[in-house]
């Protein structure tokens, strides 16, 4: 195969799987724009309703935060507790989250310091339906797990896309040509001009969003292949083993099991078990750990106590390091408020970028027309 049937048969699978994904991407990068702030705006929108809490003394213990919001839910019995979060800032509210069968993700906050519950989602106003509409429509496209995995394979050939594009990029052959708009040329040549340019300075980052989004979405795959390509141990999924007539232990017992399993740590959330095989796990971070919650785990049986797996966030291998990565990658915060505002430019990129490329397609196929039907007249003349 000669380099110019190379690059033609790449140039028509850049345009091509553009046309054919460019839509589906679009409605990620602008959902995906839109909450790039949403924690701020959510926690504005919070604030405004409970008011910042002042520490006072010792918070309250796990359970007794907990059991500050079982009376809420005493007449719902399909009401299922599913996390605990205590905030790494002192001035936050913990959040204990239900899901019942209306509602799968119900946050109740609580002053962590007198045990007041402050307020909760059962009835969501307009902002918060909001964002978890688009959340939804952001990772699923409203369409439940159907939904999840076709938004990994858009998220896989995006990456496609985005590598064909750069071996495209006529940058390669002249650096400045590569950067440069000719604003005062033809509407053709300047459509041109921006998709080459928007799409080499996101070119990382797209990246890093659409890569990473498959990853996720189709975790059961990209997990053990990302540890075989870093040549890091997998890691067995921990099940507790169910005892006749036993219920689980009370959480205080566990709560310290899990603290002996690492010392130093501070517990920053709880996610409770939703079948009998699932094992209570609770997420720590180290002083020295990076982000907010940190990347320490225990897993626990929730029968017998026993300690199952430890993932300690400052003993990772590569793979850990990797997958843990994702999150920073996807959302933009490893590098503060400047990359996360220039998140929300790069979800306005496959829009810019579908319709440019929709534009030159267009030009194109009128040219092809055109001749057509110019070597037709000629031919019956």
């Amino acid at each position: 195969m000669t380099s110019k049937t190379l690059r033609n048969f790449v140039f028509a699978l850049h345009r091509y799987l553009g046309l054919a994904i460019g839509l589906i991407a679009i409605v990620i990068g602008l959902t995906g724009s839109i909450l790039v702030f949403h924690t701020e705006i959510s926690d504005f929108q919070r604030h405004h309703k409970i008011g910042t809490i002042v520490p006072q003394g010792q918070l309250l213990s796990v359970e007794t935060i907990m059991n500050a919001v079982k009376p809420i839910y005493a007449n719902q019995p399909d009401a299922v507790l599913q996390a605990f979060y205590l905030s790494p800032k002192l001035n936050e509210p913990a959040n204990v989250v239900y899901a019942t069968k209306a509602n799968d993700w119900i946050e109740n906050y609580v002053n962590p310091y007198t045990g007041a519950v402050l307020s909760n989602t059962l009835n969501p106003d307009l902002v918060e339906s909001f964002f978890k509409q688009v959340y939804k429509l952001h990772y699923a496209l409203l369409a439940g797990d159907i939904g999840v995995k076709l938004v990994g394979i858009i998220g896989l050939l995006m990456c496609i896309l985005t590598i064909t594009g750069v071996v495209l990029w006529p940058g390669w052959r002249k650096l400045i040509s590569g950067f440069k708009i000719k604003w005062n040329a033809h509407p053709k040549r300047i459509n041109f001009d921006i998709h080459k340019v928007v799409g080499i300075v996101a070119v990382v980052f797209l990246l890093f969003t659409f890569f990473t989004g498959f990853c996720w979405n189709l975790y059961e795959f990209s997990e053990p292949m990302i540890r075989a390509i870093t040549f890091s141990p997998s890691k067995t999924e921990p099940v507790s083993q169910p005892i006749a007539l036993q219920s689980p232990l009370p959480l205080t017992k566990q709560l310290k099991t899990a603290q002996a399993a690492l010392p130093g740590a501070k517990l920053q959330t709880i996610y409770f078990p939703s079948k009998p095989e699932n094992t209570l796990s609770m997420r720590y971070k180290f002083p020295q750990e990076a982000g907010d919650y940190g990347n320490s785990y225990v897993y626990l049986d929730q029968y017998s106590g026993k300690v199952l797996r430890v993932d300690n966030g400052l003993e990772q291998s590569l793979g850990d390091r990797v997958l843990n990565s994702f999150g920073p990658l996807h959302y933009g915060t490893f590098g503060g408020l400047l990359t996360r505002i220039f998140y929300v430019f790069v979800g306005l990129t496959p829009t810019v970028l579908f319709v440019t490329g929709f534009v030159m397609y267009h030009y194109r196929h009128r040219i092809k027309m055109t001749a057509k039907d110019s070597i037709y007249t000629t031919s019956i003349r």
